[in-house]
């Protein structure tokens, strides 16, 4: 089972201190956990990590459990208008997949570690 905990772009400033928003009261709950047991790194710590690698302006950011592990969904537009949306593994920031117009990216197996 997938479910989707939401970050909206307008609350991304705010988000030094904070934890990620959830689609509901359960889902935001869960997400605290996950963050307050070292489950999941906090947002910031993700983008700073792979700000260097992947600049751009974040667009969209989900949380997703799925199968056990946490995943951070980021959607990025980097210069020059190049759409560019990244599978994070949140509990160490490693990029699993990514994916623009100009098609997929996945290092099955070779995940990589920043």
């Amino acid at each position: 089972m997938v479910r989707k905990f939401f970050l909206f772009p307008m609350a991304l400033a705010g988000l030094a201190l904070s934890l990620p928003a959830a689609a509901d009261d359960d889902d935001h709950e869960r997400a605290r956990e996950a963050l307050e047991a070292g489950e999941v790194l906090p947002l910031t710590a993700i983008l700073e990590r792979l700000g260097s690698r992947y600049p751009g302006d974040v667009l969209e950011v989900e949380l997703e459990h799925n199968d056990g592990r946490w995943l951070y969904e980021i959607k990025l537009l980097q210069p020059g208008g190049k759409l560019l949306k990244l599978e994070v593994d949140a509990r160490d920031a490693r990029v699993i997949e990514r994916r623009s117009r100009a098609g997929s990216e996945r290092k099955a197996g070779h995940e990589e570690r920043r």
